[in-house]
């Protein structure tokens, strides 16, 4: 007896979608959504890396400079084929209010700005969750045929949860004693941040723009906070590796926060957190080779 699989319908997208078109149509579709997950995927052949916008993406992120591509980068080639996912109205989750809870990163070979990657993003694993229900956004990023990078992203619709819902990876212990590095964000960061990323989620912004989605003042962007974390922690992150972030409590801007590292175990375990209240966590992630 076999059992049916769902057919999965590969759509391919010629050009990059416009992330502000996206933010719009999510919004305006947000009231209705439901049911299960589609199993389209959308594909982008061929994408070249402007070099001069990975230039400005490594000085923002305190990578170093050169053609390889920091192990975040390929965020942003996929990143607009997940949000128009994420603003159809097939996808079953409002746009408005996702939260990045958790992302997981596999480096397969190093990048290189000479080559042409195909990029394909899906949706998967919608589950319940203590706090309401979760989401994964798959990128795929392939070279002929072979992966070289893939990424989970993992959102959060807070709402009615499950108290016995299944538990993913949890994140390890934060490393204890004084940083190694201490940053200081300014206001801008978002603003900058969403000029070369085309995040321009308002949350992101401006003060205004951000106490009208419920924050006292703007806040980082967590894919930023994540890859000037992993960047922080040396080469190992620019070639073969695999890297895992919990987002925590969001980055008000403008603030400072320290970085604390442990390299004692066989993957590097880093957390960012507040200069001001060192109790007060803003992500934890590990590295490893």
């Amino acid at each position: 007896m076999t059992t049916d699989q769902p057919t999965v319908a590969t759509e391919e997208i010629r050009e990059s979608p416009s992330l502000v078109r996206s933010l719009v149509r999510g919004a305006l579709t947000a009231k209705g959504r439901g049911g299960d997950l589609s199993t389209r995927r959308l594909v982008r052949r061929g994408v070249q890396v402007d070099r001069g916008h990975l230039a400005d993406y490594q000085r923002l992120v305190g990578a170093a400079g050169g053609d390889v591509l920091p192990h975040a980068y390929p965020h942003l080639l996929g990143f607009p084929l997940a949000a128009k996912i994420m603003s159809d109205k097939d996808f079953p989750l409002p746009m408005p209010g996702l939260v990045h809870v958790e992302n997981a990163t596999t480096v397969h070979r190093t990048l290189t700005a000479d080559q042409a990657y195909d990029v394909t993003v899906w949706a998967e694993s919608l589950r319940p969750h203590t706090k309401g229900r979760l989401v994964d956004l798959v990128t795929l990023v392939e070279v002929d045929g072979e992966a070289v990078w893939q990424e989970t992203s993992t959102y959060l619709q807070r709402g009615a949860g499950e108290a016995d819902a299944p538990r993913g990876a949890a994140a390890p212990g934060i490393p204890a004693g004084d940083p190694c590095a201490r940053w200081r964000l300014a206001d801008d960061l978002g603003r900058r941040y969403a000029a070369v990323s085309g995040d321009v989620n308002p949350i992101h912004l401006h003060p205004l723009t951000a106490r009208a989605m419920g924050f006292p003042r703007a806040i980082a962007h967590g894919m930023w906070t994540g890859a000037r974390t992993i960047a922080a922690l040396g080469p190992q992150s620019t070639g073969p590796s695999r890297s895992h972030v919990w987002f925590r409590k969001p980055v008000l801007l403008p603030t400072t926060v320290d970085l604390v590292v442990d390299r004692s175990g066989s993957a590097q375990v880093a957390a960012l957190r507040a200069t001001k209240d060192p109790e007060t966590i803003h992500l934890v992630a590990t590295l490893e080779a």
